[in-house]
């Protein structure tokens, strides 16, 4: 097998498409092109073929996760998640997940900070309620208790205080607000001291 042709995809900048045998056979990008030094006229086994695939597979993947933490950041579960449902090979998640780790884009702990930086400036949560929401996320109990003890920005009490003056007005009848309170993850002493 043979390569017979390397041309600039059409739809993505910065990809390259590889010809073996006049037939398009996978794309690369240009780093993964110069690193590899593949060239019009060099020829390989099917290993090495099937080596070259593997290869455009992660950078595809790579690029897709890069993308994915570009837009918020996202814990290694997400990451994981994300690559089970596109279908990766276990290889390739690997590979992305240790790619990230090392480029520092995928980092549990500042997600986790960010996380908690983020519910607790816009949403009223429960210290209960945010280790849930947390540990949904795949983020280590030992994290989570130092992220929320080390926390400036989350204040239960204060959440508390906010969440009872938003929701009084639509609770007559206070067993219901407490109820409802409780179902946030708030302690009913924390609830009733607040509700006086």
């Amino acid at each position: 097998m043979k390569i017979t042709k390397i041309s600039p995809a059409v739809k993505t900048a910065g990809r390259y498409n590889v010809f073996v045998d006049e037939e398009f056979s996978f794309s690369l990008d240009e780093s993964q092109l110069v690193k590899l030094g593949l060239r019009n006229g060099q020829e390989f086994s099917a290993e090495e073929l099937a080596e070259l695939k593997s290869e455009s597979d992660f950078g595809k993947n790579y690029i897709r996760a890069v993308d994915l933490i570009s837009r918020r950041l996202r814990s290694e579960r997400e990451i994981r998640d994300y690559a089970f449902r596109k279908q990766w090979t276990k290889e390739n998640t690997a590979r992305v997940i240790e790619r990230l780790r090392e480029r520092g884009y995928l980092n549990d702990a500042k997600f986790a900070e960010s996380f908690v930086r983020s519910r607790a400036n816009l949403r009223n949560f429960s210290r209960r309620k945010m280790e849930l929401e947390l540990m949904k996320k795949g983020i280590s109990k030992n994290i989570i208790g130092e992220i929320l003890s080390e926390s400036d920005e989350f204040d239960e009490s204060a959440a508390l205080q906010k969440l009872i003056a938003k929701k009084r007005t639509h609770y007559t009848d206070e067993r219901k607000l407490i109820a409802y309170l409780m179902r946030q993850g708030f302690s009913y002493d924390d609830i009733k001291s607040n509700l006086k």
